[in-house]
């Protein structure tokens, strides 16, 4: 079988996006199952393998169906949109915000192609690319729209901890309100299916409750028995496996300690502060990230995308000291809904 071709593409070339690209392209694994093909600039993919370093060699192509997939060499596709002179690593700037928007518009179009078989982002900013005019809240509404899909879903997987979000960057005041029941069935149905498609045929899926104590029967809010409930229950009459309303400060240690797989969440930070509690781990003697695991992936999307699950960096941009974990977690997970999907 032809190995799939999996796009990467750089990020914010102010950040660590070509850093981790490059230091994931050294483990042979990934070469194993895919052919990974860099979407960026040559001038900055050289520029990080240099103060890495790296003795990886670099093919530039012109098109994903020239890329090698050696293990040893980076294929880089070549959009030649910046120069080093045009940016300062760990600065905002408008020429690198448009450039990390191109690199994922040509992404997303060759995976529309079928060109490429999954994307995998690497951070952007959103400051540099709202100045660039892309008024983006982050990668999933681009994608969306650039898709035309309406329905999707962000799910952040690491290890044993799978969340599902309901609604992401808006404010928690409009989160709230959009807690209603036809998008939670749908969040259900998505977390169903990226689950079965990782490999679970038989996911159990736990549900959030939005207010302390799931709302306690009403006592602490109604959104529990007005809009949660009735999407569970018309979800468990498709023969989905999902529970709850569970309380918000429990049901975490619940899928940690494997009752659940997934946790349907109700809004933005009740599904990342676990998620980052769990994969990011921080040694304030040496003032170092130690872990930056987990993976972002849009569900629901015509096309295969994941993404690593941090910012830019800037704090170490152009240093050398920028972990790799996340990006490597994105690329594997991208291999497997692959697989799955050519079964």
């Amino acid at each position: 079988m032809k190995k799939p071709i999996i796009a990467i593409t750089m990020g914010d070339p102010a950040g660590i996006g070509a850093e981790i690209a490059v230091k994931t392209l050294q483990f042979k694994n990934i070469y194993d199952d895919a052919v990974p093909l860099v979407i960026g600039d040559l001038e900055v993919i050289k520029d990080a393998k240099n103060f890495i370093p790296s003795n990886l060699k670099l093919n530039e192509v012109l098109r994903p169906e020239d890329a090698k997939g050696e293990y040893g060499t980076i294929d880089i596709l070549n959009l030649n949109n910046i120069s080093l002179d045009d940016f300062k690593y760990g600065e905002v700037n408008t020429k690198a915000g448009k450039a990390s928007i191109e690199y994922i518009i040509t992404g997303i179009d060759l995976a529309l192609e079928d060109r490429v078989q999954a994307v995998v982002t690497g951070p952007i900013h959103k400051e540099a690319i709202n100045q660039a005019g892309y008024k983006y809240a982050g990668h999933t509404e681009l994608f969306a729209e650039r898709t035309k899909t309406k329905d999707y879903a962000m799910m952040l997987a690491d290890k044993e901890m799978r969340v599902i979000h309901v609604s992401t960057h808006v404010s928690l005041k409009e989160a709230i309100e959009r807690v209603k029941k036809d998008r939670i069935y749908k969040v259900i149905k998505h977390a169903h299916n990226a689950m079965i498609n990782l490999g679970n045929d038989n996911p159990k899926i736990a549900v959030a409750g939005l207010n302390p104590h799931a709302g306690e029967q009403g006592l602490f809010g109604t959104e529990e028995i007005d809009e949660i409930i009735p999407a569970i229950n018309k979800a468990q009459k498709e023969n989905i496996s999902v529970y709850g309303p569970i309380p918000p400060d429990t049901i975490f240690s619940k899928i940690r300690g494997g009752q659940f797989d997934i946790a349907v969440v109700m809004y933005h930070d009740q599904g990342h502060i676990p998620m980052k509690v769990t994969g990011f781990k921080f040694d304030k003697k040496t003032n170092k990230w130690t872990s930056v695991s987990g993976v972002n992936a849009t569900i629901g999307l015509p096309i295969i995308r994941t993404s690593v699950d941090h910012g830019t960096a800037f704090g170490k941009a152009g240093e050398g000291r920028a972990n790799e974990e996340s990006m490597k977690d994105a690329i594997n997970m991208a291999i497997n809904f692959v697989n799955s999907k050519l079964k």
